[in-house]
């Protein structure tokens, strides 16, 4: 296999042997002709991508230059697939694009495309288009998308979106983005935009692709329009046979316009890229453009292209450009240098410029927190609805409002908070699966009515759901998503994983993801449902950055910590999950039936501001002297700690049980204060031993410099089982009484 990766000595080789046997011909086209029959591409226009192709190129050999003496830091190149120029030429300037990572000849042309800067100049276009992508390479933070955090292709000031986790990813997204287009326009793009997505043939094969192209087929299908534009790339082996298995694969997915073409053939790409792109903007409907391309200069262990001169996609061009009379072959290769010392020069300007320094540079772009603008524009919502939207929002209750209704559940809460924020929010979207009709749980009950067309069913595909809501959000809406359980998010944590929570940070902030995503979360009684109905593990949301993981268990606290949420999503781009205990959904009582205490009435406008909960802040409850023991605890725990608290109050001991009420961030000062108070802390952690709330918890107090005693009490290793046995797994009274007996026995 080595002796069949590309190296840049002989591609450089190979091109100029290729060229240089190239032969004029006898008589040549005019500028504005087409570069051949049968295409619409002509000469001019080939000439200008052919700079952008040859720009590309370049590119990746001043990258492999640049690691050669450690100070380039990423080498996946964009050889091979310098035919996505003519993606980018068939596209108007403002069509918001995503793209995968061989995408350099597109961003190219995108960077002569623009309307403004540099002077109108081509050239000096081209050579900013180089430095970006070079600042990348080098880890500048002058990198336009990134500011030095990484190299991938995104500009905004080019309508180009970075895809920032694994491939393929981002196409969830794209088709959410286009979902968001309206004939009004969608933020900064016009109405009559198309959407556009890049991606390989390997990522074809992801599961967020699947997800996409199921997706996209759905909409289509039920009508509604959906201007995007799916583009794979394919480098595989078999990728020149319009009958293979990725070609196979694609072609039959119902609701997309199927088109094939050669990418090495600028001619054939653009033609077919032209057609797709004037298909998908006058029907509104959705396409996918499958062009074959090559792997050029592959990375150690990578399948290359080999020693195939005919499918590189700079010879095909050099020989369209030379066999219609636009060039001749020595004109090609004095433009191939020219270029080459361009991007050389380029590539050595770059390598002074400064690169981030501190964790504080790092961080700023990842999950910025303004917590008093969050809590004055609470503060603000409460003004509006209690005086000039006063009329509108006892509409939209159907002129019962939520504060004259008496004490309410959890679920009954949710529900009127979420009536309030469409009322006060235009551009809030609520998704997800059954939605219309209550969702899994009822929570939902009646706001279709309430919101119109802004509350909708989705496809029950976490991924689908998760895209959807993030290309809402990137449209300018503030999404509030729901799935059906934790054990959903599982399977689409790719999505807020890698594109939710990264695209603030690998974006500079110039695109944010606002969001709050809900989440009927943690185990129901009994078991009911099986171990999928009662997922208790949060790990895999704890360790995101920049995360916010809300848990609300009461519904005098679930109705202002939603407030936030939706707040810090709209002001700050903050990305929210708001897990909601299925077992505390309709729960009345405290500690004896009818007593109503886990009720609470729903807070009149004017006193939102009052009751601002902020992120990252717990609430503390004490019972008795509150002296002798502190219970750390969130969820389904609450209710279980403050009942046992109630039995330690009569006998003799004193506790303060502390509502963490945020997962992410953790509520630290509060924890540690509380802690110190008593000297005993006993952790109730509904979620697993291993990986659990609890060992983070642990390590605040370590790191707080908590020098008391320290108990844990959590559930076991062990998915939640069906029926009664799930009780010998959960956390229960009992073992809640145990541990704080133990502790306070010390």
């Amino acid at each position: 296999m080595l002796n069949r990766v590309t190296t840049p000595q002989n591609l450089d080789e190979r091109f100029r042997d290729a060229v240089s046997a190239l032969r004029p011909p006898d008589s040549s086209r005019a500028p504005g002709d087409p570069v051949r029959d049968g295409s619409t591409l002509t000469g001019t226009r080939a000439r200008e991508l052919f700079d952008a192709q040859l720009t590309a190129r370049h590119l990746d050999l001043a990258a492999r230059w640049l690691r050669s003496f450690n100070e380039g830091f990423h080498t996946v190149g964009s050889a091979g697939h310098e035919g996505n120029a003519a993606v980018a030429a068939a596209l108007r300037g403002d069509d918001p694009a995503l793209l995968h990572q061989r995408s350099a000849a597109f961003y190219c042309v995108r960077a002569v495309q623009r309307p403004d800067d540099v002077g109108g100049d081509p050239v000096r276009r081209l050579e900013e288009a180089a430095r970006d992508v070079l600042r990348g390479v080098v880890a500048s933070v002058r990198d336009p998308i990134t500011g030095g955090r990484d190299k991938v292709f995104g500009n905004s000031e080019l309508h180009l979106v970075p895809a920032v986790s694994t491939p393929a990813a981002h196409l969830p997204r794209a088709v959410g983005l286009a979902r968001a287009l309206t004939p009004a326009g969608a933020g900064v793009w016009p109405g009559d935009a198309i959407v556009t997505a890049s991606f390989g043939d390997a990522g074809s094969a992801r599961p967020a692709a699947a997800a996409a192209l199921h997706a996209a087929g759905w909409y289509d299908r039920s009508g509604g329009p959906l201007p995007l534009l799916l583009v794979c790339e394919d480098n595989g082996p078999d990728s020149a046979d319009p009958d293979s298995w990725t070609a196979t694969a694609l072609r039959g997915r119902p609701g997309l316009r199927y088109s094939f073409a050669d990418g090495c053939d600028l001619a054939a790409a653009f033609d077919a890229a032209a057609g797709a792109a004037e298909y998908v903007r006058r029907e509104r409907r959705p396409a996918l453009l499958h062009l074959s391309t090559i792997h050029l200069l592959a990375q150690p262990g990578e399948p290359d292209a080999g020693p195939d001169p005919g499918r590189d996609p700079l010879i095909g061009t050099a020989r369209l450009l030379v066999e219609s009379g636009i060039l001749g072959p020595d004109e090609v290769i004095t433009r191939y240098d020219e270029v080459g010392w361009q991007v050389r020069k380029a590539a050595e300007e770059v390598l002074g410029e400064p690169k981030l320094a501190s964790i504080g540079e790092i961080v700023a772009s990842l999950a910025p927190r303004r917590p008093l603008r969050v809590a004055h524009a609470v503060a603000e919502a409460g003004d509006r609805a209690a005086g000039p939207a006063a009329a509108a929002r006892r509409e939209i209750f159907g002129g019962s409002l939520p504060e004259q209704a008496g004490p309410m559940t959890l679920a009954q809460t949710v529900n009127a908070t979420l009536t309030d924020a469409l009322a006060a929010r235009p551009g809030l979207l609520l998704l997800g699966p059954g939605l219309v009709h209550g969702g899994p749980h009822g929570v939902t009950t009646g706001l279709r009515e309430r919101g119109g067309d802004r509350v909708f069913d989705s496809l029950p595909d976490a991924t689908t759901i998760l895209g959807l809501a993030l290309g809402a959000g990137l449209a300018g809406r503030l999404p509030v998503a729901e799935l059906d359980g934790l054990a959903d998010l599982h399977d689409a944590g790719a999505q807020l994983r890698g594109e939710a929570a990264m695209m603030s940070f690998l974006s500079a902030a110039a695109y944010r993801n606002p969001m709050v995503l809900r989440v009927p979360a943690l185990a129901q009684p009994f078991g009911l449902g099986g171990h999928t109905a009662n997922d208790n593990s949060v790990a895999a949301l704890r360790d995101i950055p920049g995360l916010v993981v809300a848990v609300p268990s009461r519904p005098d606290d679930a109705a202002p910590m939603l407030r936030s949420c939706l707040a810090a999503a709209d002001l700050d781009g903050s990305v929210c999950v708001f897990l909601e205990p299925v077992a505390l959904y309709q729960t009345r009582d405290l500690y004896q039936q009818g007593d109503s205490e886990w009720l609470a009435p729903y807070l009149a406008p004017d006193a939102w501001a009052g009751g601002h909960v902020p992120i990252g802040r717990a609430r503390v409850y004490g019972l008795g002297t509150a002296q002798d023991l502190t219970i750390v605890t969130y969820g389904n725990g609450v209710r279980m700690s403050l009942r046992v608290a109630a039995q330690l109050a009569a006998e003799g001991y004193g506790s303060r049980v502390v509502d963490l009420r945020w997962l992410n961030p953790l509520p630290t000062a509060d924890l540690v204060r509380e802690a110190t108070a008593t000297g005993r802390v006993l952790i109730v952690d509904e979620t697993r031993r291993s990986g659990g709330v609890g060992e983070g918890v642990l390590a605040a107090l370590v790191d707080g410099a908590f020098v008391g005693s320290a108990r844990r009490v959590a559930a076991a290793d062990v998915p939640v089982p069906l029926g009664p046995a799930a009780q010998q797994v959960l956390v229960g009274e009992d073992a809640i009484t145990q541990g704080a007996h133990a502790l306070l026995a010390r």
